[in-house]
């Protein structure tokens, strides 16, 4: 009873909205154009609506006031094919402009990972340098230990042992520890500073990365990109395999 009443209702509104004259509706669509309560969409879904909206939906009078609000100066007189011309050009512009976004941000991107290359490979070489000079911290520590022992009595195989590894050290062991262990704490601090640089770069690649998936997921307001064919393929194919389940 209650789905009888309601579908009486909407015949009786759809008489009610039948029987306005043009001038009204012409009046409530160029009011909802003035307070932008109604856009080109509205004005496109009302066109194939009903023959009679459609011919209302084609008022110039509604397209200059849409064309006056969405593109100031028109050149020509109003009417439904310019604000469709306008409208694809404004969207060419746009997307022009998202292209060269993405290009600048994937550029940013391509420069960040080129950093981090190069400071990954200035860490490699200074974590070689660093492990060289502690391996030659470590025989000259042993080589002044064999001379100091030189000086105590030991068996003569041992002795001997030392004093070859003594007599072919060439250089003088404190100053050489010296300049090394000196050489060792500046390749610790080099490597700090190229780990810090490295941290603060890979948060910029981050962001950067961020900034070109969010860009290619909506390039412009109100407009998706359109999914590649591949991933068309892979919807159709899921959806076939979950209507062959039922």
């Amino acid at each position: 009873m209650s789905s009888g009443f309601h579908s009486q209702s909407k015949q009786a509104s759809g008489r009610v909205m039948a029987m306005l004259p043009d001038e009204i509706w012409q009046r409530i669509l160029e009011s909802g154009a003035e307070t932008c309560r109604l856009d080109y969409r509205d004005l496109c879904c009302l066109s194939i609506a009903s023959r009679r909206l459609n011919r209302l939906s084609l008022d110039p009078t509604l397209w200059a006031i849409l064309l006056a609000r969405d593109f100031p100066s028109p050149t020509s007189p109003p009417s439904k094919s310019l604000f469709k011309t306008m409208y694809e050009r404004d969207k060419s512009r746009k997307i022009m402009q998202w292209r060269r976004k993405v290009l600048n941000a994937e550029s940013q991107l391509a420069m960040c990972k080129n950093k981090l290359t190069d400071l990954e490979s200035m860490m490699m070489q200074e974590n070689k340098k660093l492990r060289a000079t502690a391996q030659e911290i470590t025989n000259l520590e042993r080589t002044r230990s064999a001379s100091v022992a030189l000086n105590v009595w030991q068996p003569e195989v041992v002795r001997g042992r030392q004093k070859q590894m003594v007599e072919q050290c060439t250089v003088p062991i404190q100053s050489r520890l010296d300049s090394l262990k000196m050489e060792f704490q500046v390749c610790k601090q080099q490597i700090a500073t190229y780990s810090k640089a490295y941290d603060k770069e890979k948060k910029r690649f981050r962001e950067h990365e961020e900034a070109v998936r969010s860009l290619k997921y909506q390039p412009l307001q109100g407009n998706q990109l359109v999914p590649e064919k591949n991933e068309v393929k892979i919807k159709r194919k899921k959806l076939k395999n979950s209507h062959c389940k039922f």
